[in-house]
């Protein structure tokens, strides 16, 4: 039987949810998630707790939001006054939107408020700041080159 380890590919089904029990993504109502341990694929909470598991076994863990996508960020969160945006774009507060920040480089962007003369927009991470909570079942391992 082969177990978990750097280097190989895990297949596994998850469901991720919050501390109020909300789920926030599960692969259970399509294919398993398919990542090679080291490769920085996955958060790296989620690979730590992969590591040593063997096919057909399930676990529960919670990954603080430092091991996550860090904590929620001040510096991330801009106001924007209006004339900035083309007159076309109609803002609502909860959409996304790509952003260029610099030479081609697009940041997705939450509108988080909205008033007649500026967009607030939060570049963090959805789940910055939320500690992540997981259910995973190891469906597959297959044994890589122990990178």
């Amino acid at each position: 039987m082969t177990i978990a380890a750097p280097g190989n590919t895990v297949l596994l089904h998850y469901t991720g949810t919050l501390d109020d029990g909300t789920i926030f993504d599960s692969s259970r109502e399509r294919d398993p998630l398919r990542f090679t341990i080291g490769r920085g694929e996955v958060i790296p909470g989620f690979e730590e707790a992969v590591i040593g598991m063997a096919v057909g076994e399930r676990k529960t863990f919670t990954i603080p939001s430092d091991a996550a996508y860090g904590p929620q960020r001040d510096d991330l969160v801009m106001v924007v006054g209006r004339e900035q945006f083309p007159p076309e774009i109609e803002f609502a507060v909860g959409q996304q939107y790509p952003v260029e920040v610099a030479e081609g480089q697009v940041v997705m962007v939450t509108v988080t408020a909205l008033t007649e003369e500026a967009v607030t927009l939060d570049a963090n991470h959805p789940l910055a700041g939320r500690d992540l909570t997981f259910a995973i079942e190891v469906v597959a391992v297959e044994e890589g080159s122990g990178e």
